[in-house]
């Protein structure tokens, strides 16, 4: 038998999750998790037993954090910087995507991806190397406190290439699938 459903916000909450990172771990909406949590709907059986199975994975796993495995420092471009910035910085860390900031808060992501696109769709390596960085990036990757939990972490490292860990909303470190494969062997 399922808890109450109004137990999904206090558990949501309790792990530090906002309506729109639950949802994406769990495979639904956001609007989907608001309905329950104001008790508007009275959702399927199959959809409230994905979010509670993610909540227990998450409550479980809480024991591991952000903070032991994310990487000091981030090596990340300005959205006004060329894509020949981001690509050399690409080249010099070994790295196939990096954050791109506004100042200190990060408001996109580069790839190669991204920029393998670009050169696709332009077939002018020098014409996309000149571009901005803001005129091809993507959208930025989630950023999650440095004492999230391991689950957590997992689940959107699923979804995303990499997460950006903060302390007091300054961006601190960051988590690739990489890092997370290190701590399982």
């Amino acid at each position: 038998m399922l808890p109450l459903l109004d137990e999904i916000a206090r558990k949501r909450k309790l792990l530090g999750l906002t309506q729109k990172q639950l949802a994406k771990i769990a495979g639904v909406s956001q609007s989907f998790i608001a309905k329950i949590e104001s008790g508007k709907i009275d959702p399927a059986y199959s959809k409230v037993k994905a979010i509670f199975d993610v909540l227990e994975k998450l409550e479980l796993g809480k024991n591991h954090t952000a903070k032991e495995i994310f990487h000091k420092g981030v090596v990340g471009v300005q959205k006004n910087d060329k894509v020949a910035k981001a690509i050399s910085l690409m080249m010099e860390h070994g790295f196939s995507q990096l954050p791109v900031f506004n100042g200190e808060k990060c408001v996109g992501c580069i790839s190669e991806k991204t920029i393998l696109s670009q050169v696709t769709a332009t077939k002018d390596l020098p014409q996309v190397a000149q571009k901005t960085v803001e005129e091809i990036m993507e959208e930025a990757p989630p950023q999650i406190d440095e004492n999230a939990p391991l689950p957590l972490i997992s689940s959107l490292l699923s979804v995303y290439p990499a997460v950006l860990v903060t302390k007091k909303g300054k961006v601190i470190g960051i988590i690739t699938k990489a890092d997370l494969f290190k701590i399982i062997t």
